[in-house]
């Protein structure tokens, strides 16, 4: 599902990806840890095309990011990827149902087709009592399954998650990393995690370890 090969990211003189190569099976859920500066989050946001390497390629799904316009990026991750942050990035004018379709929108996908599909979406992670909500009236276990319906929204091949339990307590934390696997399981998506949490790493079918820019072993 997706292949990277000999990535390179610089900003400036620091070279925070060291020529990574990675590969990722279609329906395999990976976990990249490692120490703050590692380059996880460098590499998680070019392999979801958030930016593009200074060197190296970047394949997913059979298809070549790497030389894409921003414009072709941007049509390209609507369509395909889906993310989840630490903080869930919801609109807060927004109700819980309107934050879900907007990736639908942004797709010209027919009110129709949307609505029910999120609808549905937020029926599945147990919140169909909230579509009428607005973030500030969500708990922050209830904010970060919008987020996780909202990436689910145009049926992505590929979910990348950044620290998506970090910003949470433990039991909604571990309500979250149970919904990663189930996802896996109802959808076939394939996941890639970045992740300080140990024991959702370890719950991983791989984990990669980073140390300055590069894969140490699995």
């Amino acid at each position: 599902m997706i292949q990277g090969r000999n990535i390179v990211k610089r900003f400036g003189d620091l070279e925070v990806l060291r020529g990574v190569d990675v590969t990722v099976e279609a329906g395999e859920v990976i976990s990249i840890v490692g120490a703050s500066g590692a380059g996880k989050t460098t590499l998680l946001q070019i392999l979801g095309t958030l930016d593009v390497p200074d060197e190296g390629e970047v394949r997913i799904g059979g298809q070549t990011t790497t030389g894409m316009s921003r414009r072709e990026l941007s049509a390209f991750r609507n369509a395909h990827l889906g993310f989840v942050f630490q903080f869930h990035r919801l609109l807060p004018e927004f109700n819980a149902l309107e934050n879900v379709l907007m990736p639908a929108w942004i797709a010209g996908t027919s009110p129709a087709e949307a609505r029910p599909r999120a609808e549905e979406l937020l029926h599945e992670l147990g919140l169909g009592h909230r579509l009428e909500h607005n973030p500030s009236e969500l708990s922050g276990g209830e904010q970060q399954r919008v987020a996780v319906a909202r990436a689910l929204m145009n049926r992505p091949q590929v979910l990348l998650a950044d620290e998506p339990s970090g910003n949470l307590d433990s039991e909604n934390a571990a309500l979250l990393h149970d919904l990663f696997f189930e996802l896996r399981e109802r959808h076939g998506q394939t996941v890639i995690l970045v992740t300080h949490n140990e024991e959702l790493a370890a719950r991983a079918d791989r984990t990669l370890r980073m140390a300055d820019g590069r894969f140490l072993s699995e």
